[in-house]
């Protein structure tokens, strides 16, 4: 197993966060967590500082119709937060077919009671912060090749939706804060070694 330095478990952290308001609404006392985020002049602080003060905004029940609203709803302004949505234009479609592929390589499969497709947003997400805090074994390098294949092609566009969609308080930051941190890990996964 390998070791975990203190920036890979600090991505680890920021890719849960991102899973976790991606697959359900955040409660109150995750509002409350969120809302004691600090954050300095880089663009992640400025990020965090924004998501912190949306927080502080909003309460458990306003974040919950939100969230059905973007990710439950089929009204105006709801969004598709799947790879083949973004990729292919359709769902369940050749993206889905190769993540599966992928998460069978790295003995990885869904839980039977997840009702969405592994290619959605918060699962990748919850599959990259176990890359990155080392709970996921896998070779080296599997990190960077699943970011490449199936996160950095779409993720970041999604994020942009996200920040921009229609009646959104406090997923706009969840969008910002996904956008920023996607830009960042492209950037650092485009260096050598």
């Amino acid at each position: 197993m390998r070791t975990v330095d203190e920036f890979d478990l600090a991505r680890s952290q920021e890719y849960a966060l991102l899973a976790t308001l991606l697959t359900r609404s955040p409660d109150g006392n995750l509002l409350s967590r969120i809302s004691a985020l600090r954050g300095d002049a880089s663009p992640m602080g400025v990020a965090h500082v924004a998501l912190a003060d949306a927080a502080r905004r909003t309460n458990e029940q306003a974040a919950s119709r939100e969230f059905f609203a973007l990710f439950a709803g089929l009204g105006k302004g709801a969004l598709l937060p799947y790879a083949s949505h973004y990729l292919s234009d359709t769902l369940y479609g050749r993206p889905l077919a190769r993540l599966r592929e992928t998460l069978g390589d790295l003995g990885l499969e869904k839980a039977p009671e997840r009702t969405e497709p592994e290619d959605h947003a918060g699962f990748l997400c919850e599959i990259m912060a176990g890359l990155a805090g080392g709970s996921i074994p896998a070779p080296a390098g599997a990190e960077r090749i699943f970011f490449d294949q199936h996160v950095s092609r779409w993720m970041r566009r999604f994020f942009a939706d996200l920040e921009r969609a229609s009646s959104v308080g406090f997923y706009a930051s969840v969008g910002v804060l996904g956008r920023t941190f996607i830009d960042i890990e492209a950037e650092a996964f485009a260096l050598p070694g």
